[in-house]
């Protein structure tokens, strides 16, 4: 599946492997929160402005209602609402990736979208889709719920779990800031230029191609 680029040293030819960049989607690429508040709304019955941005994990300042509320409403969004494929674009995403993509970065898409039983192959599709139509450029894509089984030399994350797992095992991991991890310590960034521009000094560090 990895394709390899050739370095040539004296008269011997060596084998580097390409520099992976693990990224997550929901809440880093695909504006998780923006997305979800009006499906939210109509849910609810309540006024879109009635519901704060500043969430917890979970949303639980929305008041979704019992242990099952959550699930129960991303049910809703990914069945009725397809929210998988209305879902915005984080700003400056789709150019800093197509940027890094173009100088050789080899992304790698990251997420656990396959929340709802018996709904994975419409999860699939959604995704796909909304991946191609916003230009987001990838070469593997993987669902995965334990993304420390996915490897990568960078990794830009924003649950706090996932970074927290991710770290464990001694990851890099850049966080993307929002409400639901403020309390995360760095290295993180509030932008897709912060997130590009620490992309490329760990490319530069680890001695994979001169820029």
């Amino acid at each position: 599946m990895t394709d390899r680029r050739r370095m040539h040293e004296g008269n011997g030819t060596m084998a580097r492997k390409d520099f992976v960049f693990g990224v997550d989607l929901d809440g880093v690429v695909a504006d998780f929160i923006g997305g979800m508040k009006p499906i939210a709304a109509e849910w609810l019955g309540v006024p879109e402005q009635a519901l704060t941005d500043d969430v917890s994990y979970g949303f639980k300042e929305w008041r979704l209602g019992g242990e099952r509320g959550y699930e129960n409403l991303h049910r809703f969004a990914l069945r009725e609402r397809r929210l998988f494929e209305v879902l915005p674009v984080v700003d400056g995403a789709g150019v800093a990736l197509r940027r890094l993509s173009r100088r050789g970065v080899r992304i790698r898409v990251i997420t656990h979208r396959l929340y709802i039983p018996w709904f994975h192959r419409q999860a699939v599709m959604q995704t796909v889709e909304w991946l191609e139509r916003h230009g987001i450029p990838y070469w593997d894509l993987c669902f995965m719920a334990a993304k420390s089984s996915v490897d990568a030399d960078v990794y830009v994350e924003d649950a706090p779990q996932n970074v927290e797992m991710l770290r464990a095992v001694g990851k890099k991991v850049i966080v993307m800031r929002n409400s639901t991890n403020k309390h995360l310590a760095g290295p993180a960034a509030e932008t897709w230029a912060e997130i590009e521009t620490w992309v490329l000094r760990e490319w530069r560090g680890g001695g994979r191609v001169g820029v």
